[in-house]
């Protein structure tokens, strides 16, 4: 109790000393953390992905454990927006921000996200998704500790500006990427990438803390962002890839755009 309550005062101390320098605006509402979740739904996402997808979310912020973590906070609120994406032409807030800090809200926004249909777009812009979080960032008005834009994504970045640059942008804003890639299916087009993982941990993660948690098996898909969104909550220090696969010729940070160049659309 007496940690928190220390927490809680240091982390007072620093908001109120932002504003008076003029880094933050006096009515910023304080928070532990702000939190993009930003969701593919490029035409390569099959509609029933899409469906576990957008389940998984919402039995996150309806489970008791993610409540828990909430509450655990110096502050004991968050806030959070879902936007979806595809090209960087392509975004959409589905759900705008809202402050969680109780069992009742977190119900309230999981109900307003399983209400809203899923819709499907082109291209995949992994760039366009960052830059999209990091303005909407920008525009929150809330005081956070921590800001982190959480992206997930079946493909390459083929679209837009290059996605290390992107992410380098937002890094050096104090913004944390962490990645969910998705690799349910096989390989079976020239859009396809075999080392998702990697591409996500070498190309599009960063700051501190940043992790990735891969998906390759559907019967895994919930529980796998529900133990993102509790880690992202949570605030843990250290990083957490899991079980990459490293195959022949991985590394490319480019791969998704030498696609396109290849294939000519």
């Amino acid at each position: 109790m007496l940690r928190r309550c220390a927490r809680t005062a240091l982390l007072t101390a620093a908001l109120a000393l932002a504003a008076l320098i003029g880094g933050l605006p006096a009515e910023a509402e304080e928070v532990d953390l702000a939190l993009v979740i930003a969701v593919d739904i490029s035409y390569s996402m099959d509609p029933d992905e899409q469906d576990l997808q957008r389940q998984g979310f919402v039995e996150a912020f309806r489970s008791p454990v993610v409540h828990q973590a909430i509450r655990n906070g110096a502050l004991g609120r968050i806030a959070v927006i879902y936007g979806e994406w595809a090209a960087n032409w392509e975004q959409k807030v589905v759900v705008p921000w809202t402050v969680i800090e109780d069992p009742e809200s977190a119900m309230a926004f999981a109900g307003r996200l399983a209400a809203q249909p899923t819709r499907r777009g082109p291209r995949t812009s992994v760039s366009g998704a960052i830059d999209f979080g990091a303005r909407l960032l920008a525009e929150s008005g809330l005081a956070a500790t921590r800001r982190v834009i959480d992206i997930s994504g079946d493909g390459a970045n083929n679209q837009g500006r290059s996605v290390t640059a992107a992410r380098d942008e937002a890094i050096t804003r104090g913004i944390t990427i962490n990645g969910l890639p998705i690799m349910l299916k096989r390989p079976s087009s020239y859009w396809d990438v075999v080392d998702l993982d990697v591409y996500y941990r070498d190309c599009v993660i960063g700051g501190p803390g940043a992790f990735i948690v891969p998906v390759r098996d559907r019967d895994e898909f919930v529980n796998a962002i529900k133990t993102k969104i509790i880690r992202e909550v949570a605030e843990h220090a250290e990083p957490l890839i899991k079980r990459i696969q490293v195959f022949e010729g991985a590394g490319s940070c480019m791969a998704g755009e030498i696609q396109r160049e290849r294939w000519g659309n």
